[in-house]
């Protein structure tokens, strides 16, 4: 705004000070701490403000460059989406390669604009599959045929994270584009290379890390030497952010990856530029909905400062990412609550730059998709793509005192956690120690006890749970089990690849695609391209999702509900009128329904008589006292009394509240409470510990 408009519009005000902002907010307060009431702390480490403004946020030195310059934190192109829209990356779905076909096409026809397919574990490692595992298990070319059938690659982008298989998996679509009668030149998206992440995911690799790197090296020089625009390395930050990462690990560990795979392909003779340009960057976009998008923009600019010092050009420093909705927040109760979160991640990813977006189905935790699960996933890129125009804006959260001050933020931890990954040998000797897999479990256990403790809420798990809700039995995932070989294994294309250097990827890629012409499997290709290196075992980074707690407590009593037809159930012995207990029985039904338990409410007893002998009437194994702290004295002793005093129908006694002191605390015990349920109680252990003592059966 012209500053000259801007004093006339606002002459009549006084201008804003911060100070008096705060003495404000101060005196709304009554009394309260301001820190502890306005500020927010997350589990990166930063202090979320109530409010950012021009005099407390210093403009960054990046908001003087427009989108699509150096160090490219306002985005990697110009014109952002409007320059190119981002890419709909939906897996397909099946119970065989001719329906994952089906359902990509469907996809394809109805909005989807790339090909996404996810691999199984075995395939992305290059062995041989023992059984169905979770992923599509393409071992030939007759397999990527199958599911590619009347796919257009000349005109839709792939997206194939294979792990250590990049190399085969490239000539087998370099065969069939051959087949098609098509130049390599036309197959455009990402077949990603990413033998650091796979270790970390699966703990062990069948070949040593310099190995995966030399065929990464051989598919940088292929794609170069034949003039695709395919991409091939992949660092695949996102696992750390499905295990429990906060965003400055996620960061962290996604910059340590690709630097190490810099430095790497460096000693192959693949320099700066070729490697950077070709890297595809896989962030999770989890519900904190500024601190994902302020994540998006902080990478651009740590990818631009690492590759600038490296020695690479600029057009090298432009970041590729791909966003995925975390599956770390993803819950099998009240799925539907999961469209709501795919929505804010998804706006998220967009609004922070994003070029390519996958999310996750509603009913992910509860196995194999269906229709409507990925109708709506593709429905919702396509709606904010076309009716909320997210596209239409560039750079969106540009400007924005908040973003830009997270941003720097998060940059700046993340680039001192990456400087002490790099003063460890870098990331792989770093995963080879453990050290970010303990970083982000340490993490995960912090943000896992604030959701068992209800200090981080989740809607439809551990508050207000639906218990009309009918769980899911074990969860079904439609598998497809890998082909097996029908005749003999085609030696001849075999042993030709003998004879050429992994190195050597001008002849390597069309004597692999002619190998996978005459029927050889990925594991075959991959034993003759091995070398035996030696690759330790590594730490496993496990994803989870942090409302697995509860979801164990709701199975038991499921479990309960099916054997004896009933719920566990938890009598409130409320004491007095409405006012004195109110508040107490609300948070005690909750409390007790995040685990399944069947609350029997009452509208109060005028004495602890009354209420001992309705509670134990009622056959509840478990009696929870709700009144005030100072009514307790003189009611806990006669009311736990009484319940204790029947003998082995004596229910579990819980006091709603915590006592002021550790004096008061025994001296209820004393009188018969076993338990105490308050706010800063771990709700989901305490309610395992009752679980046990009423002898529901372990699943």
């Amino acid at each position: 705004m012209n500053s000259t408009l801007e004093k006339r519009l606002f002459a009549e005000f006084t201008p804003a000070d911060d100070a008096a902002w705060r003495a404000a907010a101060e005196e709304s307060l009554d009394g309260a701490p301001f820190e502890k009431k306005l500020i927010t702390k997350t589990p990166e480490g930063i202090d979320l403000q109530p409010l950012y403004s021009r005099t407390s946020t210093p403009p960054p030195a990046w908001q003087t460059r427009p989108p699509g310059f150096a160090p490219f934190v306002r985005g990697s192109a110009p014109l952002g989406a409007r320059e190119q829209p981002w890419l709909i990356c939906q897996q397909p779905a099946g119970a065989s390669f001719a329906e994952c076909n089906r359902t990509l096409l469907e996809d394809l026809q109805r909005g989807q604009n790339a090909v996404l397919l996810r691999l199984d574990p075995a395939t992305r490692l290059g062995v041989a599959p023992v059984a169905a595992g979770t992923g599509l298990p393409i071992g030939s070319l007759a397999d990527l045929r199958q599911v590619l059938a009347d796919v257009d690659l000349a005109a839709v982008p792939v997206m194939v994270p294979a792990g250590l298989a990049a190399l085969p998996i490239t000539a087998m679509f370099a065969a069939l584009l051959r087949e098609r009668g098509l130049e390599p030149a036309a197959l455009h998206g990402g077949v990603l290379a990413d033998p650091l992440s796979e270790w970390a995911r699966q703990g062990r690799l069948p070949d040593g890390i310099d190995a995966g790197v030399t065929q990464m090296a051989a598919l940088v020089n292929w794609t170069k030497s034949a003039g695709s625009p395919l991409r091939v390395i992949g660092i695949d930050a996102s696992l750390w952010g499905d295990c429990g990462a906060s965003a400055v690990q996620e960061l962290a560990c996604g910059l340590a990856t690709g630097v190490d795979y810099l430095r790497r392909l460096g000693a192959h003779g693949v320099t700066v530029d070729d490697a950077a340009s070709r890297c595809v960057f896989s962030w999770s976009l989890g519900s904190h909905f500024f601190i994902e998008i302020a994540k998006l923009r902080a990478a651009r600019l740590l990818w631009s400062r690492a590759v600038a010092a490296a020695g690479g050009g600029e057009e090298a420093q432009r970041l590729f990412s791909h966003g995925r909705c975390t599956i770390w927040n993803k819950t099998l109760l009240d799925p539907h609550n999961n469209l709501l979160r795919d929505t804010t991640e998804a706006f998220a990813g967009v609004v922070g730059g994003c070029q390519s977006l996958e999310l996750a189905l509603f009913d992910v935790a509860r196995g194999a998709p269906t229709e409507l699960s990925r109708r709506l996933a593709r429905n919702l890129h396509i709606i904010l793509a076309e009716e909320c125009q997210l596209g239409r804006v560039v750079d969106p959260a540009g400007g924005s005192y908040y973003v830009e001050t997270i941003t720097r933020q998060l940059a700046e931890k993340a680039w001192a956690l990456f400087q002490d990954i790099e003063s460890r040998g870098g990331m792989a000797r770093a995963i080879a120690g453990g050290y970010p897999q303990s970083l982000v479990e340490k993490t995960a256990a912090e943000r896992i006890a604030a959701v068992e403790s209800r200090r981080d809420g989740i809607i439809g798990t551990n508050l207000h749970p639906n218990l009309r809700e009918t769980l899911p039995g074990p969860a079904e995932v439609g598998l497809i089990s890998p082909t097996r070989r029908s005749g003999p294994a085609p030696a001849a294309q075999l042993a030709k690849l003998e004879g050429v250097a992994p190195a050597q990827a001008a002849a390597l890629v069309p004597a692999l695609g002619e190998a996978f012409a005459h029927g050889a499997t990925v594991d075959e290709v991959m034993a003759r391209l091995r070398v035996n290196g030696d690759c330790p075992t590594a730490r496993v980074a496990a994803p989870r999702r942090r409302a697995e707690p509860f979801e164990a407590l709701r199975r038991r009593a499921e479990s309960h509900l099916a054997k004896t037809g009933s719920r566990p159930k938890v009598f409130l012995a409320t004491m007095g009128p409405r006012k004195q207990h109110a508040a107490r029985a609300e948070f005690s039904t909750g409390f007790f329904a995040a685990g399944g338990f069947e609350v029997v409410p009452n509208k109060g007893f005028e004495t602890p008589e009354a209420a001992a002998t309705a509670a134990l009437a009622s056959g509840a194994p478990v009696v929870v006292l709700c009144s005030t702290d100072d009514t307790y004295p003189a009611l806990v002793p006669p009311l736990a009394g009484a319940l204790k005093a029947a003998g082995a129908k004596a229910p579990f006694v819980v006091l709603a509240g915590l006592p002021a002191t550790p004096e008061l605390q025994q001296q209820f015990k004393s009188a018969g409470v076993d338990e105490f349920i308050h706010v800063r109680a771990n709700c989901a252990k305490l309610l395992v510990d009752v679980q046990n003592r009423l002898g529901l059966p372990n699943l």
